[in-house]
């Protein structure tokens, strides 16, 4: 005889998933036969964040996965094996909570904006966190400033954070209470220093940094979900290098840009991309300030990768 439980997963492993009950218990389960994620080709056919069914057998109390519910939404990139397109970072997500630093290690407004445009595409709210403010000189605080006056003109909600002078830490906390949030962002950037730091319950791996490649060490090597003791979970991510944007199209790329989603109606022709086409609003807005110059580069960049 087996019985069925229904829980949710909270950390994987490649072959094995950490599943827990509303009860808070957790078991080790793995999956039923060979199952696939309709309409996605992925290396990992169930993710963090995910709410399955399983059977735990009478005879050795092991756990079988052997349903998944539908997704409230989920997050995906491009997978680093060539062999399969894509890789599911987390699922039934309320936010997603960018971490990162403007040094040691720096992150690009690049990587940003890729996150954010996977964000705005699956409607997923994003949240932007400057950290490790102790270490910025003047120079680094007026590009600070100038970055995060540009996010948060188009909509995005932006936080400035130290660990060490204790910088923001509150409102932090308030950010993420309650709510299942996706920490992303590159290795060394702070993530898990940040959560030890408002729940003293966790003690989540911290890195050092590498002087040689100012990178960030890897410490996570797959996504956890951690249950936050002021209420809500955070799901950590390994260290992301690269973020690779799938089940993308050129011509929805723009609406993924506020700034351009609002504009992209005023263009002459409506399958416009924004390039170098007659009658653009976009280009105009550009050529006019009014669209920052950095997030339409990084478009650019992004749409001759697709």
């Amino acid at each position: 005889m087996t019985r069925t439980f229904k829980g949710r997963v909270i950390k994987s492993t490649g072959s094995w998933y950490s599943v827990m009950d509303d009860a808070g218990k957790t078991i080790n389960c793995r999956l039923k036969g060979l199952y696939r994620t309709k309409g996605i080709r992925a290396t990992n056919p169930i993710a963090v964040g995910d709410i399955v069914d399983y059977s735990i057998s009478d005879t050795d109390n092991s756990g079988l996965i052997i349903n998944i519910h539908a997704r409230k939404n989920y997050l995906i990139r491009k997978a680093t094996k060539l062999s399969k397109a894509t890789q599911i970072i987390a699922a039934n997500i309320d936010q997603v909570v960018v971490i990162v630093s403007l040094t040691k290690p720096r992150t690009s407004t690049g990587f940003i904006d890729r996150i954010l445009t996977t964000s705005e595409a699956y409607h997923i709210p994003a949240i932007i966190i400057f950290n490790k403010f102790d270490l910025y000189d003047k120079k680094t605080i007026v590009t600070l400033e100038f970055i995060k006056k540009a996010y948060e003109k188009e909509g995005y909600k932006c936080l400035i954070t130290s660990v060490p002078e204790r910088i923001r830490l509150n409102e932090f906390k308030a950010i993420l209470q309650g709510k299942i949030s996706l920490l992303s962002g590159h290795s060394g950037v702070g993530k898990s220093a940040l959560i030890n730091c408002i729940d003293s319950s966790l003690s989540l791996k911290t890195g050092e940094i590498s002087d040689y490649h100012k990178k960030g060490i890897h410490t996570t090597t797959f996504a956890n979900m951690f249950h936050l003791q002021f209420g809500g979970y955070v799901i950590d991510t390994p260290g992301i290098k690269e973020f690779g944007l799938v089940e993308f199209d050129k011509v929805e790329l723009g609406q993924r840009f506020p700034e351009i989603r609002n504009l992209m109606q005023q263009c002459r022709f409506n399958n416009c991309l924004h390039l170098n086409e007659p009658g653009c609003a976009v280009i105009k807005a550009v050529s006019k300030g009014d669209i920052v110059e950095f997030r339409y580069t990084n478009y650019l960049n992004m749409l001759s990768s697709i």
